[in-house]
């Protein structure tokens, strides 16, 4: 913390705010949720750029403003439309966290976003740094925004040793920004420290000739930007086997599982699975008995149509894909229903078995 007042003391605020915020207004992206101040379209866009590429959250974002145009009208959803619209963004605790936040602001606050520190943080799933953006983005209140673009931009600018992937480090930063933030337009200085880290202060090669507070910058003076900022890498992911079965029933209709309301992809759909925990050991057999075991499901497995992968930020799932039948005393309910393969567009599923049906239809192409 000392080291980092010291090297604020270095800057000349006043034109390091100039610079930042003039650059901003010329070369700042055209991004639709920029097209207002509205703190709900703030909001949302903040949830879904969580661990999430511009790119890819654009069209998702026009989609679910579409669909839910209005705080109430995204209050008054029920869960599986919205889950379908999120359907692809994955972490789906997320959106989960955003329905149950807004039906409170819509209940609570008669649908205005709470414009104050401590009514916002109290929101489901608004940690400090939304919380910061809606808040300077969208109200003006000079607040920090701090996300990993922002502590990669002044770990360099302030030359901040500080390891960014300890919890207790956002302070540090969050306590920069406090003095660095401008008053007088807190929306453009904190949409110019994200902009800037994601245009020009990459993770890698940072494009210092082209930055606009190279002058303020630390640790480009010191030839050290690129070994900056300090994180420690997460410990490896878990690799986790799965079977999975397509299941028909007579009228050609697929046999669908809706998940537990808590935990991983929580109220998603899926196919039948189960996990293999011994897979070099695991013949056709053992893995019926499993299903048996799992949900008193009497499958029968009919062919392998091929293998996949799908990665999670902590965990990586390996899917046995197969085709198979089900005993005729089998009944829906309790989560379990048949649907028609045009019917799942109505029903969210998360990728990973969008991959499974995808190697299914092209199995039957063949």
């Amino acid at each position: 913390m000392v080291n980092e007042l010291k090297n604020i003391e270095k800057i000349s605020i006043e034109i390091f705010q100039e610079d930042l915020i003039t650059w901003f207004k010329a070369e700042q992206r055209e991004l639709p949720w920029r097209k207002d101040q509205d703190p709900y379209k703030v909001w949302v866009s903040e949830i879904m750029l969580q661990q999430t590429r511009v790119d890819t959250v654009i069209p998702y974002f026009n989609r679910f403003i579409e669909w839910f145009p209005t705080i109430e009208d995204l209050a008054n959803a029920n869960d599986d439309k919205v889950l379908k619209a999120w359907e692809g963004l994955g972490y789906y605790s997320r959106v989960r966290n955003l329905h149950s936040a807004v039906k409170e602001v819509n209940e609570k606050y008669d649908g205005q976003v709470p414009n104050s520190p401590k009514e916002i943080s109290n929101l489901k799933g608004v940690g400090p740094y939304t919380a910061g953006a809606i808040l300077s983005i969208a109200y003006g209140i000079p607040e920090p925004a701090v996300d990993g673009n922002v502590m990669r931009v002044l770990s360099r600018i302030l030359s901040i040793w500080e390891d960014i992937a300890k919890p207790s480090t956002r302070k540090v930063f969050e306590n920069a920004v406090r003095q660095l933030i401008s008053h007088d337009d807190p929306s453009a200085f904190n949409q110019a420290l994200m902009e800037l880290g994601a245009l020009i202060c990459t993770p890698t090669s940072p494009s210092c000739l082209l930055c606009p507070v190279r002058d303020h910058c630390q640790g480009f003076h010191e030839g050290v930007e690129s070994e900056l900022p300090i994180k420690t890498k997460k410990n490896s992911q878990k690799n986790v086997e799965l079977a999975a079965i397509i299941v028909k029933n007579e009228m050609g209709k697929v046999l669908i599982h809706k998940r537990p309301e808590t935990g991983l992809l929580a109220n998603l759909w899926e196919f039948p699975n189960v996990e293999i925990h011994q897979p070099l050991l695991m013949d056709r057999t053992q893995i019926t008995d499993l299903f048996k075991d799992s949900f008193d499901m009497n499958i029968m497995l009919d062919k392998g149509i091929g293998q996949l992968e799908h990665v999670f930020s902590h965990l990586i799932w390996n899917i046995r894909v197969y085709t198979g039948t089900i005993s005729s005393d089998f009944s829906e309910g309790n989560g379990w229903k048949y649907i028609s393969l045009d019917e799942m567009e109505d029903y969210a599923f998360p990728v990973s078995y969008h991959k499974i049906l995808k190697l299914y239809n092209d199995y039957t192409k063949k």
